[in-house]
């Protein structure tokens, strides 16, 4: 069974490696093709499929399948989860307890 810190922490795998962010910055401007994406990355086919199955995995981005290529797209969806999730885990509770110090 999937544990909710394991579903987080697909979201932020998506950020932590600079060719994800360079892809979703491409992305910011709209869909695109995996050819073109493999084109403005210099990357080979195989290395664009590992990080958009991890981009895709974290819900960030959304395919589609148009005849042999694949297109990609940020997802709305996803992103304001990934938002909401960093103002979550970040924000301290209105519950704190102090730490309590053994002496």
């Amino acid at each position: 069974m999937e544990t909710e810190n394991t579903k987080n922490a697909r979201v932020f795998k998506a950020f932590c490696d600079e060719k994800r962010l360079a892809i979703l910055e491409l992305l910011r401007s709209g869909e695109k093709c995996a050819c073109v994406l493999i084109e403005q990355m210099d990357i080979g086919q195989s290395s664009l499929s590992y990080h958009m199955k991890i981009l895709c995995e974290s819900g960030i981005v959304e395919s589609r399948q148009e005849g042999k290529w694949t297109h990609y797209r940020l997802s709305e969806s996803g992103s304001r989860h990934a938002e909401e999730l960093l103002v979550k885990i970040t924000t301290p509770s209105v519950e704190q307890q102090p730490d309590q110090c053994c002496i």
